[in-house]
């Protein structure tokens, strides 16, 4: 890059590349311009950093309906990116929906078995409350400090053919959700899910045998990223890594995800969750919530600093952060991607927006070695761009200021 000219060139070129038949684009980029100082390490060079933004202004009217206007910032559903525990707030969704069909209670104890050698069985949590496991502290946990072992344990519940199904029926339709975190399990093994019962004072109420998928949900073709990863003996193989049977869940479907949770009203039918308003303040408590903030699990005040998993805005700073902003969010990191999912409410100044993005922290390409720019490129991005969008947001005019009252819910403590 020779000059701030030909820096700003590149801006433009790769935005308008970028944006296909969305006329709001313009606006991420002029907000960026304004502060070179924070995003020119990036988008020096944007094809490495492969960044994605879906940025949602509300503006609500007299009934305090809201109005959005989305604008895109290299958004490409051909672009693949590791969508890491993003996948895990739709999967929460899912399974309350699903304990609302069966008429069970999100606390009711879950208990897992197994049937297969790969399968672990789950009778006891010794984080709750009561003890046992629940889908409703899975949640919690996985909502807090994205812990993978309670995806797992609502994944097995759910059942990969149903989670893929249900999505797609619901307008997700380039969403892939296909296998258990952290678990270094086949991809034909991860079709396969766990018997689950729920139980409650020695009776009974559901009980659901072991499932396998009939259909596959992977892509259709390879998807090589990198330029090497490590093989299955932790030995750097320098090949492109294929992550056709990964996830995926693209930045216009976690952001349609976002609008139908914060939003229900607003999206056709047919794509809300079936939910009740306790679930809706659930949602909003714990995607919102300070593991300082909560009473079970207990060790969260301990081993969990506030920005633990707050990536926009914050940056997962670990100083103490303000009460009255809010980042309603699920972010995740692997394989070298960053990436957040938020709904944003100050409820001193009135102020909210959504924003999903992505970038790509992994400089020497080798996927799955765990040498990853986070911390030194990723969360200052994710934390400039949340702050520079905040700003807009300050400064611009209002006709109405919004009633935030449905999002102000009430912490454990």
């Amino acid at each position: 890059m020779n000059s701030t000219r030909d820096f700003w060139t590149i801006i433009f070129l790769v935005s308008a590349l970028s944006v296909g038949q969305v006329k709001s684009q313009n606006l991420l980029t002029k907000l960026m311009q304004k502060h070179p100082e924070r995003f020119e390490q990036v988008f020096a060079e944007p094809e490495k950093f492969q960044v994605q933004v879906r940025y949602t202004r509300i503006d609500r009217k007299r009934n305090n309906d809201p109005h959005f206007t989305t604008f895109d910032y290299g958004v490409d559903p051909n672009q693949y990116f590791y969508p890491a525990s993003t996948v895990k707030l739709a999967v929460v969704a899912l399974a309350l929906e699903r304990l609302n069909k069966l008429g069970i209670d999100k606390y009711t104890p879950m208990l897992t078995g197994a049937d297969r050698p790969s399968q672990t069985v789950v009778l006891a949590d010794s984080s709750s409350e009561s003890g046992l496991p629940s889908v409703g502290h899975y949640a919690k946990k996985i909502l807090m400090v994205s812990d993978n072992d309670a995806f797992n344990r609502l994944y097995e519940f759910l059942g990969q053919e149903a989670i893929n199904d249900s999505l797609k029926a619901k307008g997700y339709s380039n969403t892939r959700i296909t296998h258990r975190l952290s678990i270094a399990l086949s991809a034909e093994e991860n079709r396969y899910t766990n018997p689950v019962t729920f139980k409650m004072d020695g009776k009974v109420l559901w009980d659901q045998p072991g499932a396998y998928s009939q259909k596959t949900y992977w892509a259709p073709e390879p998807i090589y990223q990198g330029k090497g990863h490590l093989d299955g003996e932790d030995r750097v193989s320098m090949e492109p890594f294929d992550f056709s049977q990964k996830n995926y869940f693209p930045i216009a479907e976690q952001h349609q995800l976002l609008r139908a949770l914060y939003f229900p009203l607003s999206v056709p039918e047919s794509q809300r969750f079936q939910l009740s308003d306790d679930d809706y303040t659930f949602l909003y408590r714990y995607m919102s919530q300070f593991p300082v903030e909560t009473s079970f699990p207990k060790t969260y005040t301990d081993d969990y600093y506030d920005g633990f998993s707050k990536f926009l805005l914050f940056g997962a700073t670990k100083t103490r952060l303000p009460r009255h902003i809010r980042l309603f969010n699920k972010s995740g990191g692997a394989y070298g991607y960053l990436l957040d999912n938020a709904y944003v409410a100050d409820f001193e100044k009135g102020i909210e927006f959504m924003v999903t993005a992505v970038i790509y922290c992994n400089q020497n390409e080798i996927i799955g070695d765990g040498v990853y720019e986070y911390d030194s490129i990723g969360l200052p991005f994710l934390a400039n761009l949340g702050k520079t969008i905040f700003e807009y947001e300050l400064e611009r005019k209002r006709k109405m200021r919004p009633d935030l009252d449905r999002f102000e819910v009430e912490y454990d403590k």
